[in-house]
């Protein structure tokens, strides 16, 4: 049986995993020291369409490892409403003196541009193959991986799960709640689109989010499990019209949707670490995608562990992790997890959303502080 030996080794390359590997490299760790796994090639990986919101300090930690996407639609302006009260809040790019907001881009074209940036610097990258068991000692993480039905052993001083379920569900996480939402995911035309302009909808059910991305918006429509059923089994037409019903006539009416996908909404963001192992991104929590956070927050996971990585690859560098990853994770579970239960159903909370996102618009440190925590995080 092959045996490999590594300083860290990276258990899931997405986003996350393949700008760990790529900061660490910028930071000075040898690429002959780190080892990427994935069960996917990268080449299935880069085929993804599904789209993701990137926040502004997302592009500049991209950027810092040449690898912005070659694709990506600006978001200027986000608007913020509650369907069927007054009140709004509009979030302009022009009030930050900055280009953009945010972006919307594919996760194929981002793995594309990580994958050639990993490449080019010479870390191994052990794709398609699969851990199946895992066992930690004092001095290192021993890993036994099927690579296409041949087992491999790989060791490394410190572990890092960064997308998927390799390691021990219980181990990883738990799920700390149930929305009782299904978001339904599509590509939507419409006749009368502002350029570079986000929404952010709430209705009785849930929040309906649009983000501009080129000629078309992706949509993202959270409702409960039946309604999702119900409009899942619509014909396009009848689809269109359900949406222009709940969102109204801000950009026209809908024109074109591409075939619909539901999935269930949970809170789940219980990291786990032991000495050598620690959680990152998506493997440390999914969150309600109703301030597109999730992958933001992994990415500035990714920065902090870098560098605590490239001072030593230790158990002391991955608690000193997460001690100063606690404020980040923590506000921006919150933010999140509040917007999902109290602004996105069908509670007396919200007869008062429509007057708080009116107060938010006309204070100015108020909308300051909701636009810092999407395009930055907690900091």
């Amino acid at each position: 049986m092959t045996e490999h030996t590594y300083d860290i080794a990276i258990c899931g390359a997405g986003p996350a995993g393949m700008a760990l590997a790529a900061q660490l490299v910028k930071r000075g760790v040898p690429a002959g020291r780190i080892a990427l796994i994935d069960a996917k090639t990268l080449a299935q990986a880069s085929n993804d369409p599904r789209s993701l919101a990137l926040s502004w300090g997302s592009r500049q930690i991209l950027e810092d490892i040449g690898a912005w996407p070659a694709v990506a639609t600006a978001i200027e302006q986000i608007h913020v409403s509650r369907r069927g009260q007054f009140g709004r809040s509009l979030i302009d790019r022009k009030d930050y003196d900055l280009p953009a907001l945010g972006y919307v881009t594919r996760y194929g074209d981002i793995v594309t541009a990580l994958g050639a940036v990993c490449e080019r610097a010479g870390i191994a990258s052990l794709r398609p193959a699969r851990v199946i068991a895992m066992d930690e000692e004092n001095d290192a993480v021993t890993l036994i991986l099927d690579a296409n039905g041949a087992p491999q052993t790989l060791r490394a001083a410190i572990v890092v799960q960064a997308e998927g379920g390799l390691f021990n569900e219980q181990q990883v996480r738990a799920v700390n709640r149930d929305y009782q939402q299904t978001a339904i995911i599509a590509q939507v035309r419409s006749s009368l689109p502002p350029p570079h302009r986000a929404y952010e909808r709430f209705t009785e059910q849930g929040p309906l989010a649009l983000l501009p991305q080129d000629d078309e918006y992706s949509l993202v429509w959270c409702v409960r499990p039946e309604t999702a059923g119900a409009l899942l089994a619509l014909n396009n037409k009848d689809f269109l019209s359900a949406l222009g019903q709940a969102f109204g006539d801000r950009v026209g009416s809908f024109t074109h949707a591409t075939p619909r996908l539901g999935f269930p909404l949970g809170l789940n963001a219980a990291p786990g670490s032991t000495a050598r192992t620690v959680a990152i991104g998506n493997a440390a929590q999914t969150l309600h995608p109703v301030a597109g956070q999730g992958l933001n927050l992994g990415l500035r996971d990714v920065t902090v562990l870098a560098r605590l990585l490239a001072q030593g690859a230790t158990p002391a560098m991955l608690a000193q992790y997460t001690d100063m990853r606690q404020r980040d994770r923590s506000t921006t579970v919150r933010l999140t997890d509040t917007m999902a239960r109290v602004f996105a159903n069908d509670t007396p909370a919200q007869a008062l959303l429509g007057l708080s996102l009116a107060a938010i618009d006309m204070v100015g440190p108020a909308r300051g502080l909701l636009a810092e925590l999407m395009m930055y995080g907690r900091r």
